[in-house]
């Protein structure tokens, strides 16, 4: 248990002489207070220990609400790149699909205004058309030699 000190000892020496009534009652009072007093201390130091712990919760709280949010700001930040770039492609691939169906007008109008200047030769031909390209049969005629133009330009259909 308790090792044994000169000055205290748990039971009374007998060359004290017994406590009375007063006395007796007396010390009870000071343990009583003395109790009460080591008690309110205990209670506002856990108090003291709760705030503390409370604040120190609510700022870990505010900490991962911060690292949500920015999370959060990267992924739409990085969905919304992708989105565009998916639209630039997109805008690319259409534009590509343009570009060759206007060269294709091209070669018709010069072929065509060529038959219309030079009366030499003459142009035959088809097209046909369905619902995702043109399809160009030409056949130019000039004196022997017969030119034959085959060619399918596919229309930019939006997927």
């Amino acid at each position: 248990m308790f090792p044994k000190c000169p000055s205290f000892s748990l039971h009374p020496s007998p060359l004290k002489k017994p406590l009375g009534n007063t006395e007796l009652a007396s010390t009870k009072i000071q343990a009583w207070w003395r109790g009460t007093l080591v008690r309110r201390t205990l209670l506002h130091a856990a108090l003291r220990a709760l705030i503390i712990q409370c604040w120190w919760r609510q700022v870990l709280a505010k900490l991962l609400a911060k690292r949500r949010w920015a999370a959060l700001e990267l992924c739409t930040r990085q969905q919304w790149a992708a989105v565009r770039l998916q639209s630039w492609v997109r805008m690319w691939r259409v534009r590509r699909r343009y570009c060759r169906l206007l060269n294709a007008v091209r070669i018709i109008q010069v072929y065509w205004r060529w038959r219309s200047c030079n009366p030499r030769g003459f142009i035959q031909g088809s097209y046909e058309l369905t619902a995702s390209q043109l399809s160009l049969k030409l056949d130019i005629f000039q004196g022997s030699q017969i030119c034959r133009i085959t060619d399918c330009i596919p229309f930019p259909i939006k997927n």
